[in-house]
């Protein structure tokens, strides 16, 4: 009898029945009823309501039953927390129980139960378990350390359970180490600086006389121990290498992968020419060849690794070309890689075979092999010169097959021969020619046109060819217009009597009736270089050109290293860094491989360029990613904004005028102050003499804070005057012109709605599309009359700030629907920053410049603003007016200093210093935020406030 019959739904009162069941005298009939509230359970029916009564059934010396019930308990424990107290007691009955399967279960069970309320009753039976007798006890145990530690970390570290772990590393038992070894990697990733796993000789060699008898995850973890480890000197390293290098007779590709790992990572320590250097790499040959006998899905994996063993160390595959031909029911994506890793291995001696091979392929059906092929040979062509007459005679060959896609393919690879080659094989031009009109894309045409225009001289023609792509040049890609552009100029230059209507021509179709920025640009560089000065022109036009490089896809140097230390892990399938694609509280390390000592490449650094602080700062606005605007899927272009360029904080060595002149001022009271926590007393090591040495202005910290002596009241807020948003020949003659303004601390839209349309307009609404600050209408769009022809009207809408969030570009852009009876139309605004400053922004002094000092130096940014002709009092008015608080001012040898605090409506603050020189109309701002990316904005806010 299968199980299937405890998923058929049973008549009503199913709950009630259960209840019975489970409250059985009969084991047998316990058992069923146990089974069909696990079969609901995973079909997704809530049966949290039987807690209890399956609680109760854990009173039972029943194997099976016990699995149900605890699979049950973890399922449950997190929604009911206080009934999962209940069973508690049978838990740590059961670790004392006699049968070890039963105390491993209840040790993994309880682990698994992410509940605070019953980590505390965990610590006792996890204790006694991880010092069991059974070797079986002993390993779960050490798991859910790593379980506990996710939960409750400080628990963990208190209990002393990571010194018993790292003691599980000397266990006889090798499942016992491999587990205490994955347990502590765990909690090391998450903790990146602690120094949990200790590796020296004596614990490396526990875990390789582990590493034989242990089942294969556990070999894996060992594996990828060993792979952090840095031995002392080249005899430890081949040491190492001697009793791994078995593991890669394995069945487990992923042992293979892990052994291949180490063995990279360790040969960097091996001298070249030592024998076992050598016998190491043709070792490395065979087990890689092994896994591409997998199935597909193993063997792009392994490919994706090979990829990158073949870029550091081609010589270790140099013999086995053969194994990566193609077969012929091979999946596209292992196709594409095994011809990738050809052509890395491609050499004088082997370039004959493989040229034939791909000349098979380029006719295959297949459009995406077949393209890639053709490129292949070019790519051939360029890393093994001797090859390349035979490269250039087989893509002829395959040009005259007139098969589209293959003729547009072979004339854009040899385009990057000339460029290797250059007069050598241009004698093929005249047959490229032939082919001009069958070509459709983008690329191809992009590669003939350059041909013609950097041989002009040698095709009769060129002007005629030329002007054929001229006459369609405004439907042309912008990359055959920009090659256009440039081949015309080239041939104007080497024929300037037989091409000056034509270079005419393109430059006016290029300048005057083109709306693409890049293509403007270069034709007005070009008319001016042409009518100022010819010889110049042709210096730069005609300069010699540098020959291209053999490989330009390898992986850059200091990231192949990484990713050859992720061999095995995603990493190595992406040929991306894991800090990449990792999200969340991890912390990623960067690896590189270990240099020998003397061998004159970089030393060893274990945590070089470790990623960010290791406390992220908290997340303020959700990044934009792949969401799509709920209500808008157009892509709005938003108005252009220039922000400022930041100024890295590292040119101020000076002006961290927070850094210690503030602690100066205000004596010793620092360290004690309760609201700044302890350590914030320490000055700078260089301290500008105008702020360390400089003597208190007047009495101390009362001076330095008295703000009544010529801060006046504030002057209201400046609003921007209305600019059209919404033009009316974009919306059926709607015009909508609007601002933004902050009164009585509401966010208002002022908008005027124009209709110069002939019709009535009728049913007005609004909606935002989600942006960075959450802004969205607090009520509707009050049009109450109809809109007549050619009349205005002026209607403010409230904002709330508690719509939506979504990271937009720039910051404060604002995309937005109005629909009237007519149509929706959409448009995009910017508002200033300031309306999200909000009224309660006025930060206590202390906290102020603990703020300032726990603000990481990295997130400072310094800005100019010009001709501002008002002194510091008027200055601090007029902010004030925006919500940008003064919290205090001093003077320091004729040059007051104003230092403001702002807070945005989703609790960032942004703190200030200005200085202002008496006489000087420049300010200098220096502003820093846990968010760098406000300060920009902040920035336009003070420049604008101040300028109007």
């Amino acid at each position: 009898m299968t199980d299937s019959k405890y998923f058929t739904t049973t008549k009503k009162g199913e709950i009630f029945e259960l209840k019975a069941e489970l409250n059985s005298d009969k084991k047998e009939k316990k058992k069923e009823a146990v089974k069909k509230v696990i079969a609901s359970m995973t079909v997704g029916k809530d049966v949290s309501a039987l807690f209890p009564d399956v609680v109760n059934c854990m009173q039972t010396d029943n194997l099976e039953l016990k699995k149900l019930v605890y699979l049950y308990l973890m399922n449950y424990a997190k929604s009911q927390p206080d009934m999962a107290i209940m069973a508690v007691n049978t838990f740590v009955k059961d670790c004392e129980d006699p049968n070890p399967l039963i105390r491993a279960l209840a040790v993994r069970t309880m682990g698994c139960i992410r509940v605070d309320k019953i980590t505390e009753y965990l610590c006792e039976p996890l204790r006694k378990c991880l010092k069991d007798e059974d070797p079986y006890v002993r390993k779960t145990a050490a798991v859910c350390v790593a379980k506990l530690h996710d939960i409750n970390a400080q628990l963990v570290e208190d209990q002393g359970f990571l010194d018993t772990l790292k003691d599980l590393i000397s266990d006889s038992n090798p499942m016992v180490v491999a587990n205490a070894v994955a347990a502590l990697s765990e909690i090391a990733e998450s903790h990146p600086n602690s120094n949990l796993l200790d590796l020296n000789p004596q614990t490396i060699n526990k875990l390789l006389t582990a590493l034989n008898e242990c089942t294969e995850w556990g070999q894996i973890f060992i594996l990828d121990c060993l792979a952090n480890y840095m031995p002392r000197d080249d005899r430890e390293s081949q040491s190492i290498c001697e009793r791994v290098t078995p593991r890669l007779s394995h069945a487990n590709s992923a042992v293979v992968l892990s052994a291949v790992k180490v063995l990279m990572k360790f040969m960097e320590m091996l001298p070249k020419d030592l024998d076992y250097y050598g016998t190491l790499l043709k070792k490395l040959a065979p087990p890689l060849v092994t896994l591409l006998s997998a199935e597909p899905e193993l063997q792009y994996v392994a490919l994706r690794n090979i990829n990158l063993i073949v870029q550091k160390r081609p010589e270790i595959l140099k013999h086995e070309m053969k194994v990566f031909f193609v077969k012929y029911n091979d999946p596209i994506y292992v196709k594409l890689e095994k011809l990738d890793i050809m052509i890395r291995l491609a050499s004088q001696a082997n370039i004959a075979q493989v040229l034939a091979e791909l000349k098979e392929y380029a006719t295959e059906v297949d459009v995406d092999f077949v393209r890639k092929a053709v490129r292949a040979i070019g790519r051939c062509a360029i890393k093994v010169e001797q090859s390349a007459e035979r490269c250039v005679s087989t893509l002829l060959d395959l040009i005259q097959t007139k098969v589209n896609y293959v003729v547009q393919e072979a004339i854009v690879v040899i385009k990057d021969i000339f460029r290797k080659y250059p007069n050598k094989y241009e004698s093929v031009i005249a047959t490229l020619c032939e082919n001009l009109d069958s070509l459709d894309e983008p690329e191809a045409r992009a590669a003939m046109i350059w041909i013609v225009g950097e041989y002009a001289e040698r095709i009769d023609n060129a002007d005629e060819l030329l002007e054929s792509f001229l006459e369609g040049f405004h439907d042309e890609s912008t990359q055959v217009q920009l090659q256009l552009l440039t081949a015309i100029v080239k041939l104007f230059l080497k024929k300037p009597t037989e091409t000056q209507e034509l270079v005419q021509q393109v430059l006016s179709l290029a300048t005057q009736d083109s709306d693409n920025p890049d293509l403007r640009d270069r034709g007005y560089i070009y008319w001016r270089l042409l009518s100022t000065d010819p010889v110049a022109a042709k210096e730069v036009v005609l300069a010699e050109k540098p020959l291209i490089s053999e490989e330009t896809d390898l992986i850059e140097p200091t990231l192949l290293e990484e990713l050859i230390c992720h061999i095995g892990t995603l990493a190595s399938v992406y040929h991306k860094p894991p800090s990449a694609f990792v999200e969340g509280s991890r912390g990623v390390q960067h690896k590189k491989l270990t240099a020998r000592a003397g061998s004159g490449e970089s030393a060893e650094s274990p945590d070089v360029g470790l990623s960010g602080p290791s406390e992220a700062p908290p997340a303020v606005i959700p990044s934009q990613g792949d969401l799509l605007g709920d209500l808008l899927n157009l892509d709005l272009a938003p108005p252009t904004a220039t922000v400022p360029s930041v100024q890295p904080s590292m040119q101020m060595g000076a002006m961290d005028l927070l850094g210690g002149g503030l602690d100066s001022l205000l004596g010793g009271d620092i360290g004690g102050s309760p609201s700044m926590g302890c350590g914030l007393g320490v000055a700078p090591a260089a301290m500008p003499a105008a702020l360390g040495g400089a003597p208190a202005v007047g009495g101390g910290l009362g001076d330095l804070f008295d703000l009544s002596g010529g801060v006046g009241m504030p002057t209201g807020s400046y609003v921007a005057p209305k600019t059209v948003w919404l033009p009316a020949m974009k919306a059926k003659g709607l015009e909508i012109s609007g601002t933004f303004a902050r009164r009585g601390g509401i966010i208002q839209m002022d908008l005027s709605l124009t209709n110069k349309a002939m019709s009535v307009m009728t049913d007005f609404a609004i909606q935002f599309n989600r942006n960075s600050f959450g802004l969205a209408p607090a009520g509707p769009l009050q049009v109450l009359t109809p809109l007549s022809p050619n009349q205005t009207i002026d209607v403010s809408l409230p904002l709330s700030t508690s719509g939506p969030v979504m990271k937009m570009e720039p910051l404060n852009n604002l995309q937005v629907a109005v629909k009237n009876n007519i149509d929706v139309f959409y448009f995009s605004c910017q508002y200033p920053i300031s309306m999200i400053f909000v009224e309660d922004g006025k930060m206590e002094r202390q906290v102020f410049l603990a703020t300032w000092k726990d603000i990481p130096n990295d997130n400072e940014a310094l800005f100019q603003i010009k001709d501002i002709h008002l002194n510091s009092d008027a200055a601090s008015n007029k902010l004030q007016g925006s919500n940008i608080f003064t919290i205090a001012k001093r003077t320091v040898e004729g040059q007051d200093m104003l230092y403001l605090s702002v807070k945005l409506t989703n609790g960032i603050w942004v703190l200030a210093e200005m200085r202002i020189q008496t006489g000087n109309p420049n300010y200098t701002l220096s502003i820093k935020c846990r968010a760098p990316e406000v300060s920009p904005f902040v920035f336009q806010c003070y420049e604008l406030v101040l300028k109007n």
